[in-house]
């Protein structure tokens, strides 16, 4: 099956069911078949053919909604960007994916307008004094012309960061997506009832394909809230009555310390409270069951390659192995432990994870060598190191391509250090995560100054943040005057990293 069959099928087996929502708003399945068309329509008057990558960088909302579906329609290919990119960020998507189309909330126009790219836009949501409103262009279009959609044609370019410093392509197809949707929806057995609450951020691979198209796959309904906060999540819950939720480990924990009459909010209607993008610890486990009244925790685990699809932890689990990622694959994948390319590790010892899914990236865009490197013989190599406790379960301990995960957004240390060795008065630089007990980790930079140089943390944080999104700038730095380095001249960053834990 492909996206666009699964959007036309829930239409035509339940055409006045609810499809999306939001705290105003009710929008059912014919109605978002409609609007898809429509936008399709509008696309294709803009010349968007089979094939053609459309970007579209926005917040949750329908017209997000709306513009992803109707480009599958159209035949086009979907590159979800984040909202919290800087121009020049999004210039290095535009340009490697050659989006021939560039869709943006109207409220990010700032970012729109530093563009160098030159590329047809269209703003959604919020109308801008420049560009032409998605809203008027559907209704100007002619009729939608429906084009032929195989399950094998590319469905989504996802980027993520590697080690590299430059944003790679995920090429996923039909096929790769609704396989993550089915992947999602089995994982906590949604159904046609559920109420899923979309609350980070839609373009992020897991809300999207796992949750977003999961509750698809199933006919249910999708709650979106524009952004997450933490009155605004457990308003929605309660008013809208979810009954499921995937969020960072932060979202769980911040309602707690901000929202002084949490526990009179009522949330019996949720049967699965869903986090990834990191472990959360034992004691604090303990404390969200207690506070959110439900033993019902699922850790994921995944990354965007992979569709995203890995492993689960269940809430059966979670007693004794609370900070695993589990002991089984999510459905439709297979994993292990390698200590090397021949040897399976053992429990006890410590290995890097290796993947099969059916949702799995066909490769990286215009990376042939990063995409040989990233497999080997049929299995993803992810880069994450884990050891394996004596009962199965899974603990990840280190990885190999040096990523940090903050809030639930993934910075990787070396676009970081590049973008500060940018500054003229900076001779050297080195990005580690530093323990952080709400986010998880925050990203920490230890500098080393050119002689002659004087540089505050403000300063350095202020020629950053027109380099770098805000959660990829380090939250702290330390000044120092020299980096260890091995023989060979590489950073020893183990050592940072004990010299942070140990202040």
């Amino acid at each position: 099956m492909n996206i666009v069959t699964l959007v036309d099928t829930n239409s035509e087996n339940h055409p006045d069911k609810i499809a999306l929502c939001d705290m105003e708003t009710q929008v059912s399945f014919q109605e978002v078949r409609k609007k898809s068309e429509q936008a399709a329509a509008c696309f294709q008057a803009l010349g968007i053919k089979k094939g053609d990558p459309v970007a579209i960088m926005g917040q949750n909302s329908f017209d997000f909604v709306f513009s992803f579906f109707g480009v599958l329609k159209a035949g086009g290919v979907v590159v979800p960007v984040n909202h919290k990119l800087t121009a020049p960020e999004v210039d290095y998507i535009l340009a490697d994916s050659k989006a021939q189309l560039f869709l943006f909330d109207g409220s990010l126009d700032a970012v729109a307008r530093g563009l160098d790219q030159p590329i047809e836009k269209l703003s959604m949501n919020t109308r801008t004094d420049r560009v032409d409103f998605l809203g008027d262009a559907m209704a100007k279009a002619a009729r939608f012309s429906p084009v032929s959609i195989d399950a094998e044609d590319l469905a989504q370019i996802l980027y993520t960061s590697g080690t590299t410093g430059n944003p790679k392509g995920c090429l996923h197809t039909h096929k790769s997506v609704v396989s993550a949707g089915i992947t999602g929806a089995k994982a906590i057995n949604l159904d046609g009832n559920d109420r899923m609450l979309i609350a980070m951020p839609i373009w992020h691979s897991s809300p999207l394909n796992n949750w977003f198209m999961g509750i698809t796959t199933v006919g249910g309904t999708a709650v979106l809230l524009r952004e997450y906060h933490p009155l605004h999540f457990l308003e929605a819950i309660e008013q809208r009555q979810c009954t499921a939720y995937f969020g960072a480990p932060i979202s769980y924990l911040m309602p707690l310390k901000v929202i002084p009459h949490f526990a009179n909010f009522n949330l019996s209607s949720m049967k699965s409270w869903i986090y990834g993008g990191g472990p959360i610890a034992p004691e604090t486990v303990k404390k969200l069951v207690k506070s959110y009244g439900s033993d019902r925790f699922f850790q994921v685990y995944g990354m965007t390659e992979s569709g995203p699809t890995g492993a689960v932890l269940t809430p059966e689990d979670h007693g004794e192995h609370a900070g695993s990622i589990g002991n089984k694959p999510l459905p439709g994948a297979k994993l292990k432990v390698m200590k090397d390319e021949t040897t399976q590790a053992n429990p006890g010892e410590t290995g890097e994870i290796w993947l099969r899914a059916d949702s799995m990236m066909t490769g990286y865009l215009n990376n042939a060598e990063a995409t040989k490197e990233a497999f080997f013989d049929g299995w993803y190599r992810t880069g994450d190191m884990a050891i394996i406790d004596k009962a199965g379960y899974l603990f990840i301990v280190d990885r190999i391509k040096d990523m940090i995960v903050t809030g639930g957004e993934n910075v990787y240390s070396k676009e970081v250090e590049d973008r500060i060795m940018e500054h003229p008065g900076i001779s050297e630089a080195a990005v580690i995560g530093a323990a952080h007990a709400d986010w998880g980790e925050t990203v920490h930079g230890v500098i080393v100054l050119d002689k002659e140089t004087q540089l505050t943390p403000e300063e350095l944080s202020v020629f950053l943040s027109q380099r770098l999104a805000r959660f990829k700038i380090p939250k702290t730095f330390h000044f120092i005057d020299e980096l260890p380095h091995t023989p060979s001249g590489k950073v020893m960053k183990y050592k940072l990293r004990e010299n942070i834990n140990n202040q």
